[in-house]
């Protein structure tokens, strides 16, 4: 019997330090072209890997959600581990399992979460720095929680998204939730909502770190909101090391 298209829902973790982020681009080794080449070596032919969303490089993963179809008899179980075989170490396939024909990674994300880690001391551990932005001046952390709460609802975010050279279609995004934890030197951002544009959360914790550092004051963030203004230097990129997608709901 003839082996036929079959849809497959991967999970992935990965370190994103020596990639060009997730999608595909012409000359750069990215996520996604590395497990394209890997699955279709498997598989032996072509294979397109649809994320829920790109992240950039040196931006990491702990819950990356694709879909792929393969022409292939090999269980979900038998994908994973072949692919987990072929790819390099800073590449994982947590989970693989078989899909609905009509599942969409992207298309049908009800919602994601980021963490966004902080080191705030003086001296940042090596072992850290490739996953943790570093805050020298100390933060004031209950000036940055005021400030969180501003993002949480439906609003404009044209302040927050740096400009991704491609016509958007809405810069209106609602955040269900934004919190921050302090556990010892490391804060942890934790932001769930229904999409993010271009650089938002790297903009939105951009901001907060200048809250932090007094530079700004909490209200900030809703007097940005409410402009709907294109992005300023007002409102930095935080460093990409720190930022991780962590979990994506259907």
């Amino acid at each position: 019997m003839n082996a036929v298209a079959r849809r497959f829902r991967l999970t992935i973790a990965y370190d994103g330090t020596n990639y060009a982020g997730w999608q595909v681009q012409p000359r750069h080794v990215t996520v996604q072209q590395t497990i394209e080449t890997a699955l279709a070596a498997i598989v032996g032919h072509p294979c397109k890997l649809h994320g829920s969303g790109r992240t950039d490089q040196g931006v990491h993963a702990v819950g990356q959600v694709a879909h792929v179809d393969l022409v292939t008899r090999m269980d979900a179980g038998a994908v994973r581990r072949a692919l987990n075989a072929r790819l390099p170490p800073d590449v994982r396939i947590v989970r693989c399992a078989r899909a609905a024909a009509d599942f969409h990674a992207r298309r049908g994300a009800s919602s994601k979460e980021y963490r966004y880690f902080i080191w705030n001391d003086a001296t940042m551990p090596p072992h850290r720095r490739l996953y943790t932005a570093h805050a020298i001046r100390p933060l004031d952390l209950a000036a940055m929680r005021a400030a969180a709460v501003f993002f949480v609802g439906r609003h404009d975010f044209a302040a927050f998204m740096a400009n991704p050279n491609r016509a958007v279609e809405s810069t209106v995004r609602t955040i269900a939730d934004f919190t921050l934890a302090r556990r010892g030197r490391e804060i942890c951002c934790r932001v769930r909502g229904d999409g993010f544009l271009y650089k938002q959360v790297r903009s939105m914790v951009g901001l907060l770190l200048r809250v932090g550092a007094g530079a700004e004051q909490p209200e900030a963030v809703s007097d940005l909101l409410k402009s709907a203004a294109p992005r300023t230097a007002r409102v930095p990129s935080a460093p990409p090391q720190g930022l991780f997608l962590w979990r994506v709901w259907y």
